[in-house]
């Protein structure tokens, strides 16, 4: 059988400034994967070795490029899903990782669990030997703009946050 790997850079509108990078990001990310099926590799390596590329390219919002907390700070999520025994490993609210795929399949593998998040998460990458970044090399010039027009008046995530917060919490009161 001839081995197949179909990669998609994500959801949410891509601006005409931005599409050749996008497109060229994504195919660049399903020939690596592809070159991982071709030489024998699982569809495992071949998906982690997909969104590998994808973490290291500025255009996505991953790894490099992640859109940015209300502090300004990167904090990325990644899950993994092996098909075959439906094992899962994720990592939540990680800093200072390049490459949360891996350790979200690290997860997967080593570990019992399904999800480790922050604090965990982090003391599970020390532990498993997984280099840290200083965030600021996370950080393109991209996301620190969009960061900084979230934080205009008309448009303060903090604020929404807290008046989404409170509506849930009055929805609460009412049961």
């Amino acid at each position: 059988m001839k081995p197949v790997i179909v990669v998609h850079g994500g959801a949410g509108r891509i601006f005409k400034e931005r599409e050749e990078g996008c497109r060229a990001g994504v195919v660049r990310a399903a020939l690596q994967g592809y070159t991982v099926l071709k030489q024998g590799g699982s569809a495992i390596d071949a998906v982690e070795e997909a969104v590998r590329s994808m973490e290291d390219d500025p255009h996505f919002n991953a790894g490099c490029g992640s859109v940015l907390n209300e502090k300004g700070e990167v904090e990325m999520d990644a899950i993994i899903m092996d098909g075959k025994n439906l094992n899962s490993g994720a990592v939540s609210a990680v800093k200072c990782i390049a490459n949360p795929i891996k350790l979200a399949r690290l997860v997967m593998e080593k570990t019992k669990h399904m999800l480790l998040t922050d604090h965990g998460a982090h003391l599970f990458a020390q532990t498993m030997g997984i280099p840290e970044v200083p965030g600021e090399k996370l950080i393109t010039q991209r996301s620190r703009e969009r960061w900084k027009k979230n934080l205009e008046p008309d448009s303060n995530p903090e604020e929404f946050q807290n008046d989404y917060a409170e509506t849930c919490l009055r929805r609460t009161d009412r049961r």
